[in-house]
């Protein structure tokens, strides 16, 4: 039977789309935001979470080969050798205290040539609160209690985010 089987298809052969995800994930660890568009945000979402978990597991093995191996795994996946660098012995010590959920997903406006829903995703910081519990709306924690936005984000041209 095949339940459980649909995964994001984005109009593209599995090779292909293969290779986008690995490109997309190799930009977004290498420069920690990325914008595309929310269908492949959502995409991204899991094969990158993978591979995070991935130098999770290099972190806390003990043996030499075993990092070596989810090392070798995240090559494989992600095809960028600089991008698993910096995932691995940089940005991995940041994720041991996660328990999951290392990125989110922003909406943004569309897109002004064809009106494609764009979206921004990011790398969650380790010091980074997250959500309250409860209620039926997520609302970042903030000091403030007051009036939460509900118009989608809007980033400034002169921020640094990497169009993909």
């Amino acid at each position: 039977m095949r339940h459980k089987k649909h995964k994001f298809q984005l109009g593209m052969k599995k090779e292909h789309r293969e290779a986008v995800l690995a490109g997309l994930a190799a930009a977004l660890f290498r420069h920690e935001r990325i914008r595309t568009t929310l269908t492949k945000a959502k995409a991204l979402r899991p094969f990158a979470e993978k591979l995070v978990t991935l130098s999770c597991k290099a972190m806390r093995a003990e043996d030499a080969a075993q990092k070596l191996h989810y090392r070798r795994l995240a090559v494989s996946r992600m095809r960028d050798h600089a991008a698993v660098k910096k995932l691995f012995d940089e940005q991995a010590e940041e994720f041991l205290s996660r328990s999951g959920g290392y990125t989110r997903i922003y909406k943004l406006v569309p897109r002004q040539g064809d009106a494609a829903k764009m979206a921004l995703i990011e790398i969650i910081k380790a010091d980074d609160r997250g959500y309250r519990r409860g209620g039926h709306r997520r609302r970042p924690v903030t000091k403030s209690a007051g009036k939460q936005a509900t118009k989608p984000v809007v980033v400034p041209a002169s921020e640094n985010i990497v169009n993909a």
